[in-house]
């Protein structure tokens, strides 16, 4: 029986190196001394045995034994030789008692490296093992700052903690978001118990992926898993069996398939221009009944301003449609469990839900795989999230025109700026508005503070205490709240403060104008044609952004704010255009895309300030950070 156990692994390896070959591969194993130094080698770090994934061992430390091998570890040598007479006796030992010695091994970007057991290993892959036990020796690569390094470094912290050296993951961040999937703080290590629990969800969960045709992906079963867990919770995998898996695959396939984009999000600017009749401008023709729409939110009006605009834009619809459509509110979400309340939505008629904060992402992106025949839309900007799509305001607009309105005003003073979370969208609005004070008074320095570090007063106090007089505070005020830590760009003195400008959510504008195209067909289209996930993120161009200036902003300084407002409206002046220059010397050199302003986790150069440490935020402010921070706030967690 070794005898044709070796001939049925010599057919693998033969057929193995002639696929190698025909694409101009090396058909040979991987040697680590051809790419890492012996001075490097010398200087590894021993990690003890351990228990280590056979798909992971790759190649032999040294090219004595390479040419014996394929590149997928079968052998090569005639039948007659030594060599195969050995693989052979290994061979019958493993079938009657199990390989039991341990190989060596030098570890090299998650990568094994065979120094002691090539035949071992070879003999484990033919009968689809899963682990072998090593000893192992850790090459560390050098800090070049390139993403596979960086995503090395998240592995070996993630192993750290967890112990587990099966899972990899293609995107940075990804390690910490499973820590905190897991119900885990980001330092907190992994109990025995958590580690056998999780190899049971993973193995099983892979079963599933690669019958679904994972492999055929370029992205990790890890990338796939915790996409799964993003929208059911670890929870729901832990205590499914193999066929309940199996449909919650089926069920997320497209959320799956996505994670091998490298661009997976695609941002749309503005509506689709669309010639309609008034008629169709009142009315949604070919409606059996009214369309029956819901915005779910997670405070009241009364409490958050944030809610009572999402608000406004609800009673908006509602007067320009009449009839033809019926909106309902449900407020305080996050009160019970927001999936609760989205279902009880669904159960009252709605077909259309909007989710106003970025908090009730979760429950809307499992509710849209659960319900896929009803439109859900989260407010949140760069979420790649095939089942749900996000809508936004390019509010930096409207922080450019305000900026070059704080900068005219400053004179030789600096100007504040107030900001509530290091989130997607905000960074933009806070550069934004530095780049229009510098545009109009180039020495002038903005100071950052953020109101969930310490809370509101306390940052507009330490702005105060610097002297600084004009501010840039909240975007929206609260419901009856006079108090000088309001909101939009103040003048605060110490007797009182004086609103010189705001920005204009018109939410109604966008609820109104999506809509129409959730009534036409377009809308569909959109999502068919173009394969990622579907983030809107609106402008002064959709008229969803709007710039509001108060009788105390100088005649001629509202001159050149209705300049600017109108330029960027028809798309002839965009805020962040040509070089740019950001902390640290860092030099952006060219227009930005809609995606790089999205992303930004960095700086300009006149800002006196930075991204706060995750650790320093509120507890409002870390739960809102978890759902969309910025990378720059996310990755200080651990």
């Amino acid at each position: 029986m070794p005898n044709l156990y070796y001939k049925e692994a010599q057919r693998r390896a033969q057929k193995e190196f002639r696929a190698c070959t025909s694409r101009g591969e090396y058909p040979y194993l991987p040697v680590l001394d051809d790419f890492v130094s012996r001075d490097r080698l010398n200087r590894g770090v021993d990690l003890g045995q351990l228990q280590i994934p056979l798909e992971f061992v790759v190649g032999t430390c040294t090219g004595v034994r390479t040419n014996a091998f394929a590149r997928n570890f079968m052998p090569l040598l005639e039948e007659d030789s030594e060599f195969a007479s050995k693989w052979q006796a290994l061979c019958q030992a493993h079938v009657e008692e199990g390989i039991r010695d341990p190989i060596k091994v030098y570890e090299y970007m998650n990568r094994y490296y065979v120094q002691e057991g090539n035949k071992r290993v070879s003999v484990l892959k033919f009968f689809d093992g899963d682990v072998v036990g090593a000893n192992v020796i850790r090459i560390l690569p050098e800090h070049s700052g390139t993403r596979e390094v960086e995503l090395y470094y998240e592995l070996i912290e993630f192993f750290r903690l967890s112990r587990i050296n099966y899972v990899e993951f293609s995107k940075p961040g990804s390690c910490l978001q499973l820590q905190q999937l897991m119900g885990k703080d980001p330092d907190e290590p992994w109990t025995e118990d958590d580690r056998r629990d999780f190899a049971a969800a993973y193995y099983s969960f892979r079963r599933a992926y690669e019958a679904h045709g994972g492999k055929q992906l370029s992205s990790t079963v890890g990338d796939a898993m915790l996409a799964v867990i993003q929208v059911y919770g670890y929870q729901a995998l832990r205590s499914k069996t193999p066929s309940e898996i199996s449909r919650l695959v089926s069920k997320v396939w497209e959320e799956i398939v996505l994670q091998q984009e490298e661009d997976p999000i695609d941002v749309k600017l503005a509506p689709e221009e669309k010639k309609t009749s008034l008629l169709s401008k009142m009315f949604f023709p070919g409606e059996k009944g009214p369309m029956r729409v819901a915005f779910i939110h997670d405070k009241t009006p009364t409490e958050s301003g944030w809610t009572n605009s999402h608000e406004q834009g609800r009673l908006h619809v509602q007067r320009v449609f009449g009839d033809s459509i019926q909106t309902t509110a449900y407020f305080n979400a996050l009160e019970s469990d927001p999936f609760a309340v989205i279902q009880q939505a669904i159960a009252d008629g709605n077909t259309v839900i909007f989710t106003t904060s970025p908090r009730l992402l979760p429950a809307s992106l499992r509710a849209a795989v659960e319900q896929p025949k009803i439109t859900i839309l989260n407010c949140s900007l760069n979420k790649s999230h095939r089942y749900i799509r996000t809508y936004y305001a390019r509010m930096y607009e409207a922080k450019f025109i305000i900026g070059a309105i704080a900068g005219s005003l400053a004179g030789v003073d600096s100007v504040g700026y107030l900001c509530d979370y290091p989130i997607y969208g905000q960074i933009a609005g806070i550069n934004a508005f530095a780049l229009g004070v510098q545009m109009v008074n180039p020495r002038t320095k903005v100071y950052l503070e953020w109101s969930t570090v310490g809370g509101a007063e306390a940052a507009i106090r330490r702005l105060t205490d610097r002297n600084i007089r004009l501010i840039s505070s909240r975007d929206l005020a609260r419901r009856g709240d006079r108090s000088w830590t309001s909101f939009g760009l103040s003048l605060i003195s110490e007797e009182d403060r004086v609103i010189l400008a705001a920005p204009v959510w018109q939410w109604g504008v966008y609820y109104e104008a999506m809509l129409r195209l959730i009534r036409d067909k377009s809308f569909q289209a959109e999502y068919e044609e173009s394969g990622k996930a579907l983030n809107y993120y609106w402008g002064m161009s959709a008229g969803v952004v709007a710039l509001h200036c108060t009788d105390k902003v100088p005649p001629s300084t509202q001159k050149l704010a209705e300049l600017l407002q109108n330029s960027i409206r028809a798309d002839l002046y965009y805020p962040f255009r040509g070089k740019l220059y950001a902390q640290g010397g860092k030099v952006l050199d060219g227009d930005l895309t809609p995606e790089q302003i999205i992303g930004m986790d960095w700086l300009a150069e006149n800002i006196v300030g930075s991204i706060p440490d995750y650790d320093q935020l509120n507890e409002t402010g870390k739960a809102t950070v978890d759902m969309v921070g910025v990378e720059a706030a996310s990755k200080d967690k651990r």
